[in-house]
Parts: C-alpha cells; sequence; structure tokens
C-alpha cells in the first residue's frame, strides 16, 4: 500500500504537468507590419487631408499614436525596404538600384528571420522590393518565411500573376485586395496555433502604373481636389540646380500635375482607398478571430511622393513629399491606446525593425542604426533622436546627396559641381517653414543652426567612412560628401563610380 500511495501522486502529477504543457500559449503579441508604396502622408484623412476617404487607416489612427515626422532616410523603394527589414542605413545594408542586392549576413539579421528563430510564424506577401546574395547565388528569401505570396520586381496589380495568390483571383482580380484575403487567412489559421504570427504585407499600390481596382471607380468619381500650398514651379525656384535633373523635375509635367491634376490624383487616391480596404478586411478579420486584443499592427510606406509639389513629380529627393511618410502604431495591449495620440518625435524607417524585435522580446544588436519606437507609444512627448541622415546616392550624380534632418530644421548638401553646377546647402526651419519654400542658409539669423548641422553631417560623412559596407561602391560616397573635399578630388571618385556602374 505504501507503494501504492507513493505511485499515485507522481501519476497525477504527471499526467496534470502533460495537460499544462498542451495549455501553454505564447503570450507575445501579435505583429502585423503593413507598408504602402510610395504613398504620401497627405494621402491620409488621420494626416489632415479632407478631400480623401481613408476610414480604417483613420480607425488605427484613432487607436494607436500617429507618427508626424516619420522619414524614410532613403527615399526610393529597393534601399527603403532593405533599410525596413534590417534597422540599417542604406550605405550599411548595401542595397539599392545601380548598386547590389543585400548580402546574405545582413539579411540574417533582418525582423522576419530573428523572430521565426525565435518562434514566430511567419509570413510575407507583396513587393519585396531586393534580393539576397550569398557566394553561390542571388535568391528571394521565400524559404526563410512560413508562408510566401511575395514577388520580385515591381510586381503586378494583376492578382493571377502571382502564383501564391491563384486562389484569390476570381473574388480579387486586383491584388491590393488578395493581399487582405491572403492575410486575413493567415490570421485565421495562425490563431488555431500557440505560437504568435508576424504578417508583413508590402502592397503594390499607390506605386505606378496607375492601375485602381476599377470596383471602387465611383469613390472619386468627378471629384476636386484641393493642391498643396506649394504646388508648382514657382514654389521651387530656390531648390537646388542639381535637384531639377532627375526625372522627378520633367515628371511634373509628363504625368500631368500641371494640366490634369484633378485626374491624375482620383487615380492616385483610389489606388490608396484600395489600401485602406484591405486593412478593414485585416481589422475584421483580428476582430472576428479574437486576436485583436494581442495584435500589434504598424502601417507605413516606403516613401512619400511629389505630386505637383514645387513643381516635381515621384520621389528620390531629400525634401519633405518625397521622404517623410505615415507612420501608425497601434498597440491595443497599451494603456495610451483609444485616444488618438500623436507624437512629434523625429523618427525613420531605421525604428521599425528595432519596434518590431522588442515587442517580440528580441533585443535589437547594438549595432542598428535605428531604435525601438514605443518608449514614444507611452510617452508622445519624448524623443529618441536628435536628428537622422536622409540619403540619395540613386539615378544622376548631379541629384546625389546626404541630408541632416532634425525635428525643426534640415539641412541639405549638393556636392556635385561639375560644368553649370556649384556645391550648395540649403537649410529649412520646418517648424515655421513645413512647406520648404524658404531656404535659409544664407541669412545670418540661423548661422548658428547653420553650423550646428554642418557639424552633425560632417560627423555623418565620418561615421560612413567608418561604417559603409565595403562592397557596391559605397564606401566611396563617403568622398563626394566631404564638404572638406575639393571637386576636384571628387571628381576622380565620381567618374570612376560611374564607370563601374
Amino acid at each position: 500500500m505504501k507503494y501504492l500511495t507513493f505511485l499515485i501522486p507522481v501519476v497525477i502529477c504527471f499526467l496534470s504537468c502533460a495537460n499544462t504543457t498542451e495549455k501553454i500559449k505564447d503570450e507575445r503579441p501579435n505583429i502585423i507590419f503593413l507598408m504602402a508604396d510610395d504613398q504620401a502622408s497627405y494621402t491620409l484623412g488621420c494626416y489632415g487631408n479632407k478631400d480623401v476617404k481613408t476610414p480604417n487607416i483613420d480607425k488605427l489612427s484613432d487607436l494607436g499614436v500617429t507618427f508626424d515626422h516619420h522619414y524614410a532616410t532613403t527615399a526610393i523603394c529597393m534601399a527603403s525596404r532593405a533599410t525596413v527589414m534590417t534597422g540599417l542605413l542604406e550605405y550599411r545594408t548595401g542595397t539599392n538600384f545601380l548598386h547590389g542586392p543585400m548580402n546574405d549576413e545582413v539579411w540574417q539579421s533582418s525582423y522576419p528571420v530573428l523572430l521565426r528563430k525565435a518562434g514566430y510564424t511567419t509570413a510575407f506577401a507583396g513587393k519585396f522590393g531586393f534580393e539576397v546574395q550569398n557566394q553561390k547565388e542571388t535568391y528571394m528569401p521565400v524559404n526563410d518565411f512560413d508562408k510566401w505570396a511575395g514577388g520580385d520586381g515591381q510586381t503586378s496589380y494583376s492578382t493571377k500573376k502571382n502564383e501564391a495568390l491563384l486562389k484569390y483571383a476570381k473574388a480579387y482580380p486586383h491584388s491590393t485586395l488578395a493581399y487582405g484575403a491572403f492575410g486575413s487567412d493567415f490570421i485565421e489559421s495562425s490563431t488555431q496555433q500557440n505560437t504568435p504570427f508576424c504578417l508583413s504585407i508590402s502592397f503594390k499600390a499607390p506605386h505606378r502604373p496607375t492601375t485602381p481596382d476599377k470596383r471602387f471607380d465611383s469613390i472619386y468619381a468627378n471629384k476636386t481636389f484641393k493642391k498643396p500650398d506649394n504646388y508648382g514651379r514657382e514654389f521651387g525656384a530656390h531648390f537646388s540646380n542639381q535637384s531639377k535633373q532627375g526625372r522627378q523635375y520633367p515628371r511634373f509635367i509628363e504625368w500631368h500635375y500641371n494640366d490634369k491634376y484633378d485626374e491624375v490624383m482620383a487615380t492616385y487616391h483610389q489606388q490608396v482607398y484600395g489600401i485602406d480596404y484591405a486593412v478593414g478586411m485585416i481589422l475584421e478579420t483580428l476582430k472576428k478571430t479574437g486576436a485583436d486584443k494581442n495584435t500589434v499592427i504598424i502601417y507605413t510606406s516606403d516613401n512619400g511622393f511629389f505630386c505637383g509639389s514645387h513643381g516635381y513629380g515621384s520621389k528620390v529627393l531629400p525634401y519633405e513629399e518625397s521622404s517623410k511618410v505615415p507612420m501608425i502604431i497601434y498597440d491595443p495591449r497599451n494603456s495610451n491606446s483609444n485616444k488618438g495620440k500623436r507624437s512629434k518625435a523625429l523618427t525613420g524607417n531605421i525604428d521599425i525593425a528595432p519596434t518590431i524585435l522588442n515587442l517580440a522580446g528580441i533585443e535589437a544588436t547594438k549595432t542598428v542604426d535605428g531604435k525601438n519606437m514605443m518608449p514614444l507609444y507611452n510617452n508622445p512627448e519624448s524623443k529618441i533622436h536628435e536628428s537622422m541622415a536622409l540619403i540619395n546616392v540613386w539615378g544622376p550624380s548631379e541629384t546625389h546627396a546626404l541630408s541632416i534632418v532634425s525635428k525643426d530644421y534640415k539641412y541639405i548638401y549638393w556636392g556635385f559641381a561639375g560644368e553649370g553646377f556649384k556645391e550648395t546647402e540649403e537649410l529649412y526651419f520646418l517648424r515655421e517653414d513645413p512647406l520648404e519654400l524658404r531656404n535659409i542658409a544664407a541669412n545670418s539669423e540661423h548661422e548658428r543652426k547653420l553650423l550646428e548641422l554642418q557639424n552633425t553631417y560632417d560627423n555623418h560623412v565620418s561615421t560612413w567612412k567608418e561604417k559603409a559596407v565595403n562592397y557596391n561602391n559605397y564606401k566611396r560616397y563617403s568622398t563626394l560628401f566631404d564638404r572638406q573635399t575639393s571637386w576636384e578630388e571628387k571628381s576622380k571618385v565620381l567618374f570612376d563610380l560611374e564607370a563601374k556602374n
């Protein structure tokens, strides 16, 4: 009897422990990261546009915290997406058009790879934006996700052209809503597991070619849109001659911002409306599955977009319309949620990966350039950056620029000084001049601030020299951006770079 008395508690304990193990659920939050392509902040109601309808994204803004000074540190998709994934500035990812793919070693430190290693179920849908290269091959990291509906290159608005989305093609022939359907199905399947999930959707919209979903044709039919207060060529006359050499300048006319503004903007906003509808699909699925109580949602864009402001079109350049993008975070677990709070702190796409990793309980390496944004969620009045670099090393050499932005000021250095050009500096007091209408670099009242930002700029050039990857020509750009180096010396490096490209 003594033997049986001893055995029974052991058996009960074993069964109890086994049963407890089965019920253990990972309480880390689910994470949904949503990113548009070429979406300017002013395309959203929550950023002050009264002409548009974006009810679901506006709802996210009301639920969470909206960031008013969020920047894409490189305002072009390939480089920006590499930064988003890693928390590293472009010259540290080594990734952009005309430069090269991402090194596998860099990719292994990306948030999707680290979250999956930490037990998250991961999925990606949409425009991935870059390739990864190891010693053997260049590849798309399909196998680094549990579910994949991504595409290479610019992808397509036609759902049937993405093999992973074929089952959605009949109901949702336009890819924007197909991504919403894919995301909804992934949420439903993932909530049946005991592990958290991370869903990343990178919409192609509203990137050109302008291809809105026809089911939304009535939304902006015959709509007249208010033009921005800095619309037109007269408001870009003070910009550097260098900035007018890229494709952004002629596209004001080529893309008909000059003569068909309402028609062009109706198409652009209709594409954004499709994204908003897809966001609604995802919000509805979260609520239906009960995952809404433990799912953090992040919404942003890879870069902004000129829509006639200053007489420019497209992106790339370091001005506000091109480099400033929406950023909304909603964490239903946080006491600051459901209050429609806003943060005026300086943030950027370098901060996205560290924030996602922090939410997942993973400490970002100390070598990343970005910082966790959640302290701003807890206290929107606080700050995490004093300044941030804005980079362009894509397109014509004349347009290459390194800039420094703080919450109140922006300093832009145009170093190309070949025939017909001269070294140019621009300084904008963003707090009083958010439309960048007055270059105050030569204004003696702001001389102290100019010197301060020049010093910050010079320090960043030194950081570039120290930390840039030693491939894809990134090291040499630190010479081109050095304010103390003569044009004669810079031109030697520049022409060598052009020969290699």
